[in-house]
């Protein structure tokens, strides 16, 4: 049984935040975006926020994450990588760009961190997007991921593969200078792998 059996999912809005003790993280910009502007993306269809909370105590979020609509452009990719992302594609339905979910943001309750809730978040996803009642297609879920250790670690140690196989390469798609820092990594998971 997964923690997050002991939890309710709920859309993250502000009568949700209202009825709850402040969300943290521990990370500055996650818990601003939560707290400050996840209402604002479910309002301009930019991002669906989600939560969830105890079921025995509906005051607390658990955890958080914010779903969009993506897609993975293989066109601009090399050639090397765009084999590698589409190799378990059949030839004949190879194309330009393929559907994706991207998670926005993901982010544990600092009170709840250490315990797998991370990794039941990200299963949940996968899980969640290929139920048979899924109103759209969707191939890949797609993360922009913060470029630290512990960051990058969590989406490898959950199957997820880098998108360019080094930073060069990555900077060079989004036309980033080589001595400005790359603040976040692209990253995918191929759902057929479920």
């Amino acid at each position: 049984m997964s923690f997050l059996d002991t939890c309710r999912i709920f859309p993250l809005n502000d009568d949700v935040l209202k009825q709850c003790q402040p969300f943290s993280c521990g990370d500055e910009d996650l818990d601003d975006f939560f707290l400050n502007n996840a209402g604002n993306y479910n309002r301009q269809l930019l991002g669906k926020s989600y939560c969830f909370r105890q079921k025995k105590e509906l005051s607390i979020i658990v955890c958080a994450c914010t779903l969009s609509n993506s897609s993975i452009d293989a066109r601009n990719l090399p050639n090397n990588r765009r084999k590698k992302l589409t190799e378990n594609i059949p030839y004949e339905k190879q194309l330009s760009s393929y559907p994706a979910t991207l998670i926005g943001r993901l982010g544990v309750n600092k009170n709840y961190k250490g315990i797998g809730i991370g990794t039941a978040l990200i299963n949940f996803v996968k899980f969640w997007i290929l139920k048979e009642d899924t109103k759209t297609g969707c191939r890949y879920l797609t993360v922009d991921a913060y470029n630290n250790e512990l960051t990058r670690k969590y989406y490898e140690a959950n199957g997820f593969k880098y998108l360019f196989s080094t930073e060069r390469q990555e900077k060079e798609y989004i036309g980033l200078p080589d001595d400005k820092e790359l603040r976040t990594r692209l990253m995918y998971f191929d759902l057929m792998l479920m």
